[in-house]
């Protein structure tokens, strides 16, 4: 579904992305982790040419995105991002329907996709005629997945997209991503520097550092084999977290714990 091809960023001799090639398949929820500066989100805004590569080449079922309108490609990928960027002087509704509108959708139509999709993120019907303002952090990250469904994409892009929520919104809102994307079959890049999301909402994870990819596999392949000593601290962090907790609910003593 999404092919990447020594794909690299310059800027001057800064190389934020170092001839990274990976694939992502049809229906597939891959995650790009990796702390600030490891060249997750520039990779991620490459894919859908927000930012053009310096070199390589990213492809979309088979077809070098190059070939194709920006704004042609860019209708046919959701991306959400961790700002949201909803338009302030327009409805709920409006801002869902932004994309089927430059897309010519007649308004019969576009107002029954408006009604999908708020049922789909969980939104009250009525919630169609706020505006950003009178909304929560998470009521408007729902509408921002939302206008990135509108135009039917079978590709979703999220950039650390639940990453200023409450812990308690994010996990409500992770796991209703995870039925939306099970029941579209969408084929996503999620990006964050959160192991433990990244743990628990991909198929794979491809770590990055310093612009340069280390290791793709599942879940597991980075818990148990990692390919590096970096990976491995990554993927110890959430473990020492985990122990703590338990430490915690056993009532051991904080200096037991250090």
């Amino acid at each position: 579904m999404i092919e990447a091809e020594g794909l690299t960023r310059r800027y001057g001799e800064a190389v934020v992305v170092d001839r990274l090639s990976l694939g992502v398949c049809a229906g597939e929820l891959l995650v790009l982790l990796g702390g600030s500066g490891s060249g997750k989100t520039t990779t991620l805004k490459m894919i859908n040419r927000l930012i053009e590569p310096t070199a390589g080449s990213v492809r979309l079922d088979g077809v070098d995105t190059a070939e194709l309108p920006p704004h042609e490609l860019r209708r046919r990928i959701g991306y959400v991002f961790q700002r949201i960027g909803l338009f302030p002087h327009m409805t709920v509704a409006e801002n869902v329907a932004v994309t089927p509108v430059l897309l010519g959708w007649p308004p019969e139509r576009i107002a029954a996709r408006v009604d999908e999709l708020l049922a789909l993120v969980e939104l009250e019907p009525e919630m169609r005629y706020r505006r950003p303002q009178e909304l929560s952090g998470g009521q408007q990250q729902r509408v921002g997945v939302a206008r990135a469904l509108a135009a039917q994409p079978r590709v979703m892009l999220l950039d650390e997209p639940f990453g200023a929520l409450d812990p308690v919104t994010r996990e409500r809102l992770q796991q209703s991503f995870l039925r939306i994307r099970s029941a579209l079959a969408l084929t996503t890049v999620f990006v964050t520097h959160d192991m433990t999301e990244a743990l628990t909402l991909a198929d794979r994870i491809a770590v990055l550092h310093e612009g340069r990819l280390l290791q793709v596999g599942t879940p597991r392949d980075l818990l148990t084999r990692p390919a590096d000593d970096y990976v491995a601290r990554l993927m110890d962090t959430p473990r020492r977290q985990a122990a703590v907790i338990e430490a915690l609910a056993d009532g051991t003593p904080a200096e037991a714990r250090a």
